[in-house]
């Protein structure tokens, strides 16, 4: 398993094969997907999640190899070994080029919000992209989205403004600052 890296209550590291159950558990509901992509997608199979864990882990494994502080986690509660989420670091929409803006994003299983995980593993994520090099970062949130907007501002990113030059649907787009945030 690798460990991509610590904060004081958390393990963030790749997704594995046993996690699938829970990404599946996680992805599959409403309140979870409502506002994730283009066109929220429920996860319907186990099979989805298992090919969800495999891609995210060659895509991990890639940035790794590209020197990328870039990647897709899981977020485990480091006192009980729970998933609670993930916390990614992503050129937006996908993208590989060089001049792409780079995305910080979370979703947390609706067991584990309201303990301050996401803002935990989010920070620390805007640390480490900033430590690598990578001056401005976006965080885009759904305008009904309130949570995410919430761990926007415990972050201290400043709002920008409205658009749909992301995902096609209109959102709020949020920049960090240019150093790391404590």
């Amino acid at each position: 398993m690798t460990h991509v890296f610590e904060t004081e209550r958390l393990v963030v590291r790749d997704w594995q094969p046993a996690d699938a159950p829970r990404m599946l558990d996680m992805y599959s509901r409403d309140e979870v997907v409502r506002f994730l992509g283009s066109v929220p997608t429920p996860m319907t199979s186990l099979q989805m999640a298992c090919d969800r864990v495999e891609r995210a882990w060659m895509r991990n494994a890639e940035e790794r190899a590209a020197g990328s502080p870039c990647g897709w986690w899981a977020v485990e509660v480091r006192d009980t070994g729970v998933v609670a989420g993930t916390v990614a670091l992503v050129q937006v929409g996908g993208a590989r080029e060089p001049d792409a803006p780079v995305e910080v994003a979370w979703a947390l299983h609706p067991d584990s919000q309201g303990h301050g995980y996401a803002t935990e593993a989010a920070r620390a994520v805007v640390d480490r992209a900033h430590a690598a090099g990578i001056a401005e970062l976006l965080a885009l949130t759904d305008p009904a989205n309130t949570a995410s907007q919430a761990v926007c501002r415990r972050l201290g990113l400043a709002l920008r403004g409205s658009s749909e030059e992301f995902y096609g649907k209109p959102l709020l787009v949020w920049v960090s600052r240019t150093a790391p945030i404590r």
